[in-house]
């Protein structure tokens, strides 16, 4: 019998089970698919410890790839055998089988390994908007990004300098600036190692930058608001270190009228149109060589709780993949 994480509480790593679960078969629409690999998210961090809400018992996870093994009623896009992966809003990917709605799975190329379109669904959506459509980078924009060498990170710091961007890495360590550096950022910084946005002025002439990308939260958006010039767009898109606390609209006023969005990937694929879209983005630059999925780690299905315990300590880099 197939088998799925499942959560019937929140709180750490430890309620994280693995059970045996009853897939059902697919409905008008739908197919039933054989998962090969899964993305592992801080969304999926944000989900367990009960910061994203969800109805209890649930399952987690919002990306994977797999086979189609069944084929609901009306379903003629796909057929049997075909490679697919997905991103979708409501959690349980984190299981060996699935049944999904059609329109919101896309072919996986010839040349996309499943374990590289696991690790890309989200993640690789989500550097897509955030550069393409939240704010769309143009050739010598100097941008700052957060996390530089986590999931989202590294794809972001690759894709924006094909873009032509001047990169701005920001990191945790030595090593993680180092990778950063090895996937095209210009210039890296150490977070907590001096003032970022001093750093961020002495690099752009005092000029600062147009966008900030932040996954952090709490402890850098201060610090990254402080990095924008006049008129400049804060990206705040998660929240590694907790949500950002209350403040006044005047802090956007006092520091240049500044812009602030806090946005969703499943707001800008919310249409089968842009979804497409994206996922052509992603995976052309991924054949172009100009984007390569670093996975820096597997894991079990079965140790998704090991795997949890390792991102949160921020010990992981690139994406990391369970395998089922």
């Amino acid at each position: 019998m197939p088998c799925a994480i499942r959560l019937h509480a929140h709180g750490g790593p430890e309620v994280l089970r693995l059970e045996e679960v009853a897939v059902g078969r697919p409905r008008r629409g739908e197919v039933r698919l054989r998962q090969t690999a899964v993305g592992l998210n801080f969304i999926d961090v944000y989900g367990r410890t009960g910061l994203y809400p969800v109805t209890l018992p649930s399952g987690l996870g919002q990306e994977a790839a797999g086979v189609v093994i069944e084929l609901g009623p009306g379903v003629r896009s796909l057929k049997e055998g075909d490679r697919v992966a997905y991103v979708h809003s409501q959690p349980g990917s984190y299981a060996d089988e699935r049944v999904m709605p059609v329109n919101r799975l896309v072919r996986v190329p010839a040349d996309v390994s499943d374990q590289q379109a696991a690790a890309v669904m989200l993640k690789g959506l989500t550097a897509w908007y955030l550069l393409r459509r939240t704010y769309r980078v143009r050739k010598g924009d100097p941008v700052v990004i957060h996390a530089a060498a986590g999931g989202v990170g590294l794809i972001a710091v690759q894709w924006a300098r094909h873009l032509g961007a001047e990169v701005i890495a920001v990191t945790g360590s030595g090593e993680k600036a180092a990778m950063a550096r090895e996937h095209g950022a210009h210039h890296t910084i150490l977070l907590g190692r001096g003032d970022l946005a001093a750093r961020v002025r002495e690099i752009t002439g005092g000029k600062g930058v147009p966008v900030v990308y932040d996954s952090i939260g709490k402890d850098t958006f201060f610090d990254s608001l402080d990095c924008l010039r006049p008129f400049g767009l804060m990206v705040t898109y998660g929240n590694a270190s907790g949500p950002v606390p209350p403040f006044s609209p005047m802090e956007l006023a006092k520091r240049g009228s500044l812009f602030l969005t806090r946005p969703t990937l499943f707001t800008y694929i919310a249409k089968r149109a842009a979804l497409e879209r994206g996922a052509a983005e992603l995976f052309a630059v991924m054949a172009s060589g100009a984007v390569r999925i670093r996975i820096g780690q597997t894991y079990p299905l079965a140790d998704a709780a090991l795997a949890h315990r390792e991102l949160e300590a921020r010990r992981t880099t690139g994406s990391t993949v369970l395998i089922p």
